[in-house]
């Protein structure tokens, strides 16, 4: 297709505009936007606009590199994006061999297409992933909290050959309501936080840098979201702690026994008393009140009622002292059993 009339360079892209398209001629795409985040290159634009023609629209893409002056289409590079129905085309590599080499200036085009009308191309300005990419955090980020430690791993924002580049990696960490500090670089997707205080909680983010060898470049990433965690206790505030436990178990056991021995000696007859056994109900009280019409007061006055003791009358008799002398024995004998 020959080429549309051109305007002047535009001013702020300095790139050809096309003139204004007539009534019948089919209108361009318009506001082309490249999206570089990570791996992801898409081409998104808006759709010209139609007066009252309900017919689908559908669109074209080519792409060309700086060095060169021929415009191939994109599914040269593995993707689709002839006669697509939706504003965008994405250029996204499919694997690390595909995509456009990131040290490449790349140029793309669009038009629409409408049976057997087509529109002006829309030129889109160069870029170069090297340069113009936008960097994500790290993803899958995983914290651990350790003994006066934080153990980190992750994820890098996206997948790139050793031989075009690699990453390293920042954390910025901070006690909550502290001063920020960074420590990096780091080349692991496992990074230890060490040095840090016990049971204390530590908020941090992570960034990545990209270094592209094959452009001789370095991209700083985004920062990651913000998370907090606590440390654990380290061997010596575990042994600290349990001294403390144990002296405070020790004195407040003392304290309560010496406030109970104070208490003890203070009311030692309230004590008392509390403590005495209550006096118990005689048995046949008790069986009484369980039956009342048993006959135990009767049984209880003949129990407590006074037998009849056997009382011996006893004589005494004195002798003489010389007759009690003669007196023989026996006969003194009999007489203390009679008394008896």
């Amino acid at each position: 297709n020959p080429p549309p009339s051109l305007s002047p360079l535009c001013p702020l892209l300095l790139l050809p505009c096309p003139f204004q398209d007539s009534p019948s001629q089919l209108p361009a795409p318009r506001n082309p936007k490249v999206h570089l985040y990570n791996a992801e290159q898409v081409l998104t634009w808006e759709p010209g606009s139609l007066s009252n023609d309900t017919r689908p629209v559908v669109y074209q893409v080519q792409y060309k590199y700086f060095s060169g002056s021929r415009w191939y289409d994109a599914n040269d590079l593995g993707v689709n994006c002839m006669n697509l129905t939706k504003p965008e085309c994405n250029f996204t590599p499919s694997s690390l061999s595909t995509g456009f080499p990131p040290h490449f200036n790349i140029s793309l085009r669009v038009r629409a297409k409408l049976e057997d009308l087509v529109s002006p191309w829309l030129t889109v300005p160069w870029f170069l992933s090297c340069w113009n990419v936008t960097i994500g955090p790290p993803e899958n980020i995983w914290v651990t909290p350790g003994e006066a430690s934080l153990i980190i791993r992750f994820s890098s924002p996206f997948d790139i050959p050793p031989n075009l580049g690699y990453f390293q990696y920042y954390v910025h960490y901070w006690e909550k309501a502290g001063i920020q500090k960074v420590k990096g670089p780091f080349k692991s997707n496992s990074i230890v936080l060490d040095g840090l205080r016990p049971l204390r909680e530590y908020c941090l983010q992570v960034k990545a840098h990209l270094f592209r060898t094959s452009c001789n470049t370095s991209r700083p990433g985004h920062l990651s979201n913000i998370t907090c965690y606590e440390t654990m206790m380290d061997a010596t505030t575990k042994l600290q702690q349990v001294i403390v436990i144990a002296v405070g178990v020790f004195l407040s056991l003392a304290a309560l026994a010496g406030a109970c021995f104070f208490l003890v000696l203070r009311y030692k007859g309230l004590v008392k008393y509390w403590f005495h056994s209550p006096p118990s109900i005689p048995s046949q009280i008790e069986e009484y009140l369980k039956d009342p019409s048993q006959p135990i007061l009767e049984a209880l006055d003949k129990d407590t009622s006074p037998t009849d003791d056997a009382w011996d009358s006893v004589s005494v008799v004195s002798f003489p002292e010389k007759e009690q002398e003669d007196v023989p024995q026996s006969t003194l004998t009999q007489n203390s059993d009679a008394v008896c």
